[in-house]
């Protein structure tokens, strides 16, 4: 899934910043910052427009996302997201939640491919939960199918039988195109890699993971090149903390996918490490429009303290650069100067051992901003 290359000729392009709820606002406020960076250092012109999602949206305007902010995604090359949700809006009836803000985005905007990288950093080896030596040789990606499956079927719902006991429904529910073109990002993401691919589902007892094995196997035969291996979720879960090396390409489905990704996240050290990108088709120039969001949720309880890590919003943006912005070298840029600023000991409280040098969320941006003058200047 290769954009195009970063080019000396200035570009233009339009982002939609939706912070959220929670900590969203404050780690979206630092990640700004990283994009005013580039936009000094680097050949683009950027176009930012601020929108309300999430319970932030619902508290002005009464639904979690307005026609008006959806249409300003729709015109937009990419969108950088916060967070969304929180106990204050847990009373309200499921279709009207902060979360269903994002979930229409997606599905709205048909971005189907969500990538979550997930990467041990051998600077935070102490806030693993594996040694050191495992943790050096993680280095996945999870394609998560992001527009269908159990998030989105019908029918679906609370109800009550005659006798008033209460029962639910989810329908996991999927067409073999929703599979297949999941799938031909993850094998076409592989090509960039080390042309591996892991397709988790529950085959033995569900009829969407039968058929999401027969499409994969046959989606594989048109990528030779590629080596694909199905794996049961349960097991999955078990080989991540057993064997995580062996994994490199994990593509999934929509549960599975959030379930797993999450865990692979806490194989970092904390969800505040790592981020996303959603992503729809390829346009004709070669880039993609994407949403790019950390995988953390609002973290209210610690909201407005200013302790959040900005790190997995920061580098959502380095996804951004690399796949609708089409400057690749610009994301590892980016990603080399967080690697810097942990080398050279900030930590926020999440990733902090005894000892460490604690920061704020804005003193981290401030050390990574620190990082990139100091790696531009050698360039």
């Amino acid at each position: 899934m290769a954009a195009a290359s970063d080019a000396s000729v200035r570009k233009a392009f339009s982002l939609l910043v939706l912070p959220g709820d929670g900590i969203g606002v404050e780690i979206t406020q630092e990640a700004l910052r990283i994009v005013e960076w580039f936009e000094r250092h680097f050949p683009f012109d950027f176009t930012l427009r601020h929108g309300l999602a999430g319970g932030a949206s619902i508290d002005v305007c009464g639904a979690p996302l307005t026609d008006d902010v959806f249409a300003m995604a729709e015109k937009a090359d990419a969108i950088l997201f916060g967070a969304v949700g929180g106990p204050k809006w847990d009373h309200l009836p499921r279709a009207e939640r902060p979360e269903m803000g994002i979930l229409r985005l997606r599905k709205g905007l048909d971005l189907y491919a969500n990538l979550r990288p997930a990467a041990g950093f051998p600077e935070l080896a102490v806030a693993s939960s594996l040694r050191p030596e495992v943790l050096s040789r993680v280095d996945m990606i999870f394609v998560r199918e992001s527009s269908a499956g159990v998030y989105f079927g019908e029918p679906r719902g609370n109800h009550r039988r005659e006798d008033g006991s209460r029962y639910a429904v989810d329908t996991q529910a999927y067409t073999e195109e929703e599979i297949a073109r999941a799938c031909r990002a993850a094998f076409t993401l592989a090509r960039e890699r080390t042309k591996r691919v892991c397709s988790v589902d529950k085959a033995n007892v569900m009829e969407t993971g039968a058929l999401w094995r027969a499409v994969a196997t046959e989606i594989a035969r048109d990528f030779p090149d590629i080596e694909l291996v199905h794996m049961y979720a349960d097991n999955c879960a078990m080989q991540l903390l057993r064997r995580p090396e062996q994994f490199d390409v994990i593509v999934t489905d929509n549960l599975f996918g959030d379930i797993l990704s999450d865990e692979a996240a806490a194989l970092s050290g904390s969800l505040g490490l790592l981020p996303s990108a959603t992503l729809g088709a390829q346009t004709e120039n070669g880039l993609y429009r994407g949403l790019y969001e950390p995988i953390h949720g609002s973290a209210p309880d610690i909201a407005g303290k200013g302790i959040a890590n900005p790190i997995a919003s920061i580098l959502s943006f380095a996804m951004c650069l690399r796949f609708s912005l089409g400057a690749p070298m610009a994301g590892d840029l980016l990603e080399r100067a967080v690697r810097r600023a942990l080398a050279n000991g900030a930590r926020t409280p999440d990733i902090a051992a005894a000892g460490d040098r604690v920061v704020s969320c804005s003193q981290m941006s401030d050390a990574i901003l620190e990082s990139l003058d100091a790696l531009a200047s050698r360039a």
